[in-house]
């Protein structure tokens, strides 16, 4: 390749480095602006907790349904493409989701914001892939910086935006904004190079042997329920529990997605200089500290700071577990990556849906306590990342 064609390629892989993390800028902003929105549905609809609880379950339903064949997707059709329909159709969904006058419609819209939000964060994931290959470098950790960014906007701004233009006018500007973003970024998404049509016979499922690789998708899938938390109860905790008002509830999913994304973008530099091990057990204590502090936060203030320190925590804790499944010894890297992923993004879009049903009837507090626990024994299992320092 000549030396013009050499830099062309530099320039087109840059441009597709900065698009792809426009995908996880927006992605993240939609869930952040939905995080906000969540209280209002007890009224709007006059449904209980245990209700919101099950309409949040259709999230996580339509994602893992649309992750399981976002894969053969994608090699037929290509990362950049299903990137852009499913983040258009995302947010769409998330505006029709608020709009919708009655719950018949709103749990087809969930149902399709789930599937598209899910399938768009394999998509984008898939292109980062393609785009570390053209830079010969990582941006995993800091794409996944851009999705904390966008939660941290949209978090924030959502709960001021929706005291003072109310909740359809947010959920209108929300989607416009992330639709601009997106379609600005669009044109300049890389496309794989590779053959995109789907060999005839290639395995379409594969089970590790051993269980190694299954305690990564336990570790992943401990690190990302306390997410998960956050994300869909927060807002509810600080305003039922702790008497926050509407504009203050939004904070601390943003507070958490900002330390999240802090965290994210010097994470590769905290691993490399510390090793896996090390940065996960630590990152562990820190984020079981920060969780707990949420749960006996005597204000809302103090929870949203709380937060702020479990997000800082948790950072790290998902990239590395992908990583260490990415390098285990006898199994591909698509395989041990998509067992952990599956695992790992269960716990963001399923199981919240049963935080609801338990803290109506024992409360938030001792809901985050618990998860407190869960991050604790991830600290305890460090050992089991040693993988990831093999591919550093």
């Amino acid at each position: 390749m000549t030396a013009p064609a050499l830099v062309a390629d530099a320039a087109t892989a840059a441009r597709g480095r900065l698009a792809v993390a426009a995908m996880f800028l927006v992605n993240g902003f939609i869930m952040g602006s939905w995080a906000p929105q969540i209280p209002f549905m007890l009224p709007r609809h006059q449904i209980s907790e245990f209700v919101l609880g099950l309409l949040i379950l259709l999230i996580g339903a339509g994602a893992i349904v649309s992750m399981a064949w976002t894969g053969w997707l994608i090699d037929r059709f290509g990362s950049r493409t299903i990137a852009i329909g499913c983040g258009i159709v995302a947010c769409l969904t998330f505006a029709l989701v608020v709009l919708a006058p009655n719950i018949p419609l709103v749990i087809p819209a969930l149902v399709a914001m789930g599937a598209s939000i899910g399938s768009m964060d394999v998509a984008m994931n898939a292109n980062a892939v393609e785009v570390e290959r053209r830079l010969n470098r990582a941006v995993m950790s800091s794409s996944h910086g851009f999705w904390s960014l966008g939660g941290f906007v949209g978090g924030g701004a959502g709960g001021v935006a929706i005291a003072q233009l109310g909740v359809s006018a947010h959920a209108l500007v929300a989607a416009g904004l992330a639709l601009a973003v997106l379609l600005a970024a669009a044109p300049f998404l890389i496309t794989e190079t590779h053959n995109l049509k789907p060999r005839a016979n290639k395995p379409k499922y594969v089970w590790p042997r051993g269980g190694a690789i299954l305690v990564l998708g336990l570790m992943a899938l401990f690190s990302m329920i306390p997410e998960g938390a956050v994300l869909d109860w927060a807002a509810l905790y600080l305003r039922q529990e702790l008497g926050a008002d509407i504009a203050a509830s939004g904070f601390a999913f943003a507070f958490f997605s900002g330390a999240m994304a802090l965290m994210r973008f010097a994470g590769d530099g905290v691993r490399n200089r510390f090793g896996a091990v090390a940065t996960m057990r630590f990152s562990g204590f820190i984020a079981a500290a920060g969780m707990l502090a949420g749960a006996l936060a005597p204000n809302s203030g103090a929870a949203i700071a709380a937060f702020a320190l479990a997000g800082l925590g948790i950072a790290n804790m998902v990239p590395i577990a992908f990583s260490a499944a990415g390098n285990q010894p006898g199994l591909s890297p698509g395989a041990g990556i998509s067992l952990v992923t599956l695992m790992g993004y269960s716990g963001i879009l399923v199981a919240p849906s049963t935080i609801g049903f338990v803290a109506e009837h024992i409360g938030f507090r001792v809901t985050y306590g618990a998860l407190a626990l869960c991050l604790t024994g991830v600290a305890m299992l460090a050992k089991h990342v040693a993988a990831a320092d093999r591919g550093a």
